[in-house]
């Protein structure tokens, strides 16, 4: 294998994409801020679902993947010779070591603890002793493996919430993904599960690790989600969740819990007010920058 890494402009991040994989026999591109790291640094941020907020940075830097360094050459002075590439540049033409890579990527998701008895453990680790609730989960397609502040935050909030005297009745998953939190629910006792999503992908997955860390529930797209439900989870982001709170609270039985997470600390302010007609929202956990924020629907009627 062997990388070409260009340096570009943002305007012509695309184009030069395009062309690698289109044209050229690229195997995979990849692009990342060349300021990275410097006081020059820039965060792109986006939607899942929605188009990426810009195609580049204002000097990126682009790293192609070839079969072999003739293709990565050639490849290279393809693009060095059109009119529209000005300003592109060839940083290095390299050679790639062979590796592992299933080993490699392996490598990188150990078991994730969310408290000392409760653990997340890919499929090729063993579970800690000490773990006396363990959800199998490896990487996916779906998001959702643990890794993340916003799915600890959840599950942590499972874990310190569950009475096994009086296990939830009903509990929706909305945005379920990898089905982690429902998988978590069902671990803590939670008897009629929910687990919905827009992606049919992450219905298929949730099913797959539902049936992998035997338990039940029900997983499907968002119509599934029926009438009311004593705990209410949504791993989303902050767009998303604003948009959906008139869907998600009156899913929330009297007196019952939503949980919400995928939400930074500065967006608190905006989902209180997006939910305030319908409850109370709080901050009932942060971590990195992120935070989980709970409210009861007490004393209202719910909306099927």
């Amino acid at each position: 294998m062997h990388e070409l890494v260009l340096r570009l402009d943002e305007a012509l991040v695309e184009p030069v994409s395009e062309a690698l994989v289109d044209e050229l026999d690229a195997l995979s591109v990849s692009v990342e801020d060349a300021d990275a790291g410097t006081a020059a640094e820039q965060a792109l941020f986006g939607e899942p679902g929605m188009p990426a907020p810009r195609e580049g940075w204002q000097r990126s830097t682009l790293t192609a993947l070839f079969e072999t360094e003739a293709a990565a050459s050639g490849a290279a002075a393809v693009l060095m010779a059109q009119d529209w590439a000005e300003g592109l540049v060839v940083v290095a033409l390299r050679d790639v070591p062979d590796q592992d890579w299933v080993r490699l990527t392996q490598s990188q998701f150990t078991p994730v603890e969310i408290t000392p008895s409760f653990w997340i453990v890919p499929s090729w680790h063993e579970a800690p002793p000490q773990a006396e609730r363990v959800i199998r989960l490896d990487p996916g397609l779906a998001f959702g493996t643990g890794t993340h502040p916003t799915t600890r935050m959840c599950l942590r909030w499972l874990a310190g919430h569950a009475d096994p005297a009086s296990p939830w009745p009903r509990v929706l998953d909305y945005g379920c993904g990898s089905g982690i939190l429902a998988i978590g629910a069902a671990l803590h006792g939670a008897r009629a599960i929910d687990a919905v999503d827009i992606d049919p992908a992450a219905v298929e997955s949730t099913r797959a690790n539902a049936l992998a860390n035997g338990v039940r529930l029900d997983a499907g797209l968002p119509d599934k989600a029926q009438g009311d439900y004593p705990l209410v989870l949504a791993n989303i982001l902050a767009t998303p969740l604003k948009l959906l709170a008139p869907l998600l609270a009156g899913h929330v039985a009297p007196g019952g819990w939503l949980v919400l997470a995928g939400i930074l600390e500065r967006q608190a302010d905006e989902l209180k007010a997006a939910y305030a007609p319908w409850l109370a929202l709080e901050v009932s956990d942060a971590e990195d920058g992120w935070i989980l924020m709970t409210g009861s629907r007490r004393g209202h009627a719910a909306v099927a």
